[in-house]
């Protein structure tokens, strides 16, 4: 397997083997030909019994988890550090845990990479081990694989059999535990260390779970079925909505323009319940879930008045969301197989930077001209003046500052608490003046967007502005 089928020689090559479940002995004979056929080697990790089949000089990517801040930092690191041996002497070799085709990112990186053309060598799974050892064919019997760090989300809908890979920590394996809420009868199969020396084998009732096992990166979970789907809860949400359209009369007669002020309503007595939860203790949790499930309930309505249109229903709804968010965070996804973006994470420093990506990638999407284009007009003079600000400091221009600041204005304001009596002593001076503050404020952003607009139709024309 390469990553580009037109690909040439003229690139540095990478092959990529995978050093399988366990110990020496479970190492193809093809990953042992490819080793000894490279006198240069990396390997992601040394954690694994058969890593001394990679001899006495290999090069150890560990430092990567050590020094990054996320897992996504670490497979990019691996992978640059990866391709640059390759670009020093032409060709190299990058051992893997396993099959290199399985749970493996930086395959799935290096594969995306056009700086480097990359084979990739079969290698034994854990996953060939557990069918052995418990004695399932995954064919026959459906097993599904899912990975523990995204189980809400791939195991969702699912009855099971389910195989749960990378059960790695502990926290890990609580999420998984405490996402299904209604736990199956029978117990799990606890798959520990398959193949080594310390290989364990264990039954454990779900709940027990978290207080029994100790896991680590050999830790596997076989779920031979859930008592109910993960998503049960929202598809009866779903049919109950279906059912409410056609058998109330009130429900029946709505329509998207009818339901405009319910949906203001249900958004503000939301923001009320925000107002009243309290972060540190969750006091005020039973509020704001109760008002998160009415405005649910806005947006399945909606989404229903739509399918009986013939329009489009919840399930377009939610996979255009996801979507959009998917292609809107190119620091934390990987490259998708259309390939709209580069093969590479893109590096961002902080939320300013999220957002700067944020507002580039949906004027683009958008086909807008202005960084401003799409702000409602409608909107509130200080949420816009917000809006504003923050869209032009992600195109690096900032408004000039008034003339004549209140002296020591930067230290007065040390929290919202400061900034609120501020506003208020303003807005309060304002209308002692006899002036509209309201209307000042509308009018100073449109005086800014005026100067952004300019400053952008001018890098466009390529004139260097000085502001």
């Amino acid at each position: 397997m390469t990553n580009d089928l037109s690909s040439t020689v003229d690139r540095p090559q990478v092959t990529v083997v995978g050093l399988g479940p366990a110990g020496p002995d479970l190492c193809t004979t093809a990953t042992l030909t490819a080793i000894a056929d490279h006198p240069h080697r990396l390997v992601r990790t040394i954690r694994h019994p058969a890593v001394a089949v990679l001899g006495d000089h290999v090069v150890a990517l560990d430092h990567h988890y050590e020094s990054a801040d996320s897992f996504a930092e670490v497979y990019a690191g691996v992978v640059d550090e990866v391709v640059m041996a390759a670009e020093a002497h032409a060709r190299v070799l990058y051992a893997v845990p396993g099959s290199p085709m399985v749970a493996e990112r930086t395959v799935e990186l290096l594969l995306a990479d056009d700086r480097v053309e990359v084979s990739v060598v079969p290698a034994l799974s854990f996953v060939d081990l557990a069918w052995v050892r418990l004695g399932v064919d995954p064919l026959t019997d459906g097993v599904r694989i899912v990975d523990a760090h995204r189980f809400s989300v791939e195991a969702s809908g699912e009855r099971g059999p389910l195989l749960v890979a990378q059960v790695d920590t502990p926290t890990v394996l609580a999420d998984v535990v405490v996402s299904v809420e209604d736990p199956p009868s029978e117990p799990v199969t606890v798959l520990q260390g398959l193949g080594t020396d310390d290989e364990r084998i264990s039954r454990v009732p779900w709940n027990d779970l978290p207080a029994v096992i100790d896991p680590d990166h050999l830790t596997s979970l076989f779920v031979p079925r859930l008592a109910a789907p993960i998503a049960v809860e929202m598809q009866r949400f779903v049919e109950l909505v279906a059912m409410l359209r056609y058998e109330c009369p009130w429900d029946a007669e709505q329509t998207h323009t009818t339901l405009r002020s319910h949906l203001l309503e249900e958004a503000h007595e939301l923001l009320e319940a925000l107002d009243g939860y309290d972060e540190a203790t969750g006091q005020g949790s039973k509020a704001l879930e109760e008002e998160l499930g009415d405005l649910l309930f806005q947006v399945v309505f909606h989404a229903r008045i739509a399918a009986d249109d013939g329009r489009f229903d919840l399930a377009d709804v939610a996979r255009g969301i996801h979507d959009k968010l998917r292609h809107r965070h190119p620091h934390v996804f990987l490259p998708t197989p259309e390939g709209d973006r580069g093969p590479h994470l893109e590096q961002v420093s902080g939320s300013d930077d999220v957002l700067a990506n944020w507002d580039r990638i949906k004027q683009a999407e958008k086909g807008r001209e202005s960084v401003l284009d799409g702000i409602p007009p409608t909107l509130p003079a200080l949420a816009a003046a917000q809006k504003v600000l923050r869209r032009a400091a992600g195109i690096e221009i900032e408004p000039d500052p008034p003339a004549g600041p209140p002296a020591g204005l930067m230290e007065f304001l040390t929290d919202d608490q400061a900034l609120g009596d501020l506003l208020l002593a303003i807005t309060g001076a304002a209308r002692a003046a006899g002036l509209d503050a309201e209307e000042a404020l509308r009018g100073a952003v449109g005086r800014f967007s005026a100067t952004v607009r300019t400053a952008e139709q001018n890098r466009l024309s390529g004139e260097d502005v000085h502001r």
